[in-house]
Formats: structure tokens, C-alpha cells, sequence
């Protein structure tokens, strides 16, 4: 949606998850804002319990806090997400999030 040049550190972007879709495990270093635009969500911070997240909900993670989002298993998520740059990077990957910590059954359940 908008990266300015610096001096300025927001931006933003518009993103949708197809059902299934979701980030991998990440840290924001300045933290990130997600606004839900549409559709079923799925959001969960490191050591927590996953949250449902749904059209207007507002969701803060705090400043390095290890945490992935996405689609519901059987829903599209778009949401709107907001973050600054610190050094000019906005975000620190992680691994895949397990298909157990996503909530997937095994193929024979």
C-alpha cells in the first residue's frame, strides 16, 4: 500500500491468504499492527494459544515478538498490515510453522 523513502520507517501493505495460507514464524523490530479487512483468520504470538481473528479486529504484536498469521484451514484472510523499519529491515524469518502448531489433523485422523 505505501514504503515511503527514508527518513520515514512505515509501511504498509494490503495482503490476502488463500484458506490454509499463512506466514512463516517471524519477529517485526519495531512491532506490527494487523487490521482484518475480510474473511477467517488465524494469528498466534510464541507460547501462546492461536486466536481467531475476524473482519475488524485490530491486532497488536509487540516489538520482537516471535508470532505467525494466516488464513483459516477453510476461509481467505486479507487484512491490512502495518510495520516500521528499524535499519532498513521490517521483519526477521523464522522457520515453517508445524502443521500440529497451525492446528492441521494427519493425513490418517
Amino acid at each position: 500500500m505505501f514504503d515511503p523513502p527514508a527518513p520515514a520507517r512505515a509501511f504498509g501493505a494490503y495482503v490476502t491468504f488463500e484458506p490454509g495460507a499463512l506466514t512463516a514464524w517471524h519477529s517485526h523490530p519495531l512491532g506490527q499492527t494487523l487490521i482484518v479487512k475480510a474473511g477467517a483468520g488465524l494469528v498466534q504470538s510464541w507460547d501462546r494459544p492461536t486466536e481467531e481473528i475476524k473482519p475488524g479486529d485490530v491486532v497488536w504484536i509487540p516489538a520482537g515478538v516471535k508470532h505467525w498469521h494466516g488464513a483459516s484451514p477453510t476461509t481467505s484472510m486479507t487484512h491490512i498490515a502495518t510495520q516500521e523499519k528499524l535499519d532498513g529491515k521490517a521483519a526477521d524469518w523464522m522457520e515453517h510453522v508445524s502443521d500440529e502448531q497451525y492446528g492441521r489433523k494427519g493425513s490418517d485422523e
